[in-house]
């Protein structure tokens, strides 16, 4: 019912580290500024992605208190969710953006191949 916002503060979180550390930065080939703006649009998509799903099925009303699940009283259900589908969706996004990491350092470490002509 409210998965989507482990993404979101894990999407907060990034954006404040990127803010943080694009004023500190030397230049790099990629800078860590950028690769944590990779890791807070994930985690935007992420969340957007869960959120669009419980409004699909009814979970997110457009009524206070928004949550069908602390309107009824599941409160400790809503919770649990956040932490167990919530906790995996953010990890998840975090092993995806650490490949990206794996595989872009790769790329800029390669050596350009000489074009004969």
């Amino acid at each position: 019912m409210a998965c989507f916002t482990a993404p979101l503060a894990a999407a907060i979180a990034a954006g404040v580290a990127r803010r943080t550390v694009a004023h500190k930065e030397s230049s790099e080939t990629i800078s860590w500024a950028t690769k944590l703006g990779w890791l807070e649009k994930l985690s935007f998509g992420g969340c957007a992605l869960l959120a669009f799903e419980h409004i699909w099925h009814g979970e997110i009303i457009f009524q206070f208190p928004f949550l069908t699940g602390v309107r009824d009283g599941n409160t400790a259900e809503v919770l649990r969710e956040i932490a167990t589908v919530g906790g995996a969706m953010t990890a998840l996004i975090l092993a995806v953006w650490i490949g990206m990491l794996i595989v872009s350092s790769a790329i800029v470490k390669r050596k350009p191949v000489a074009v004969k002509g």
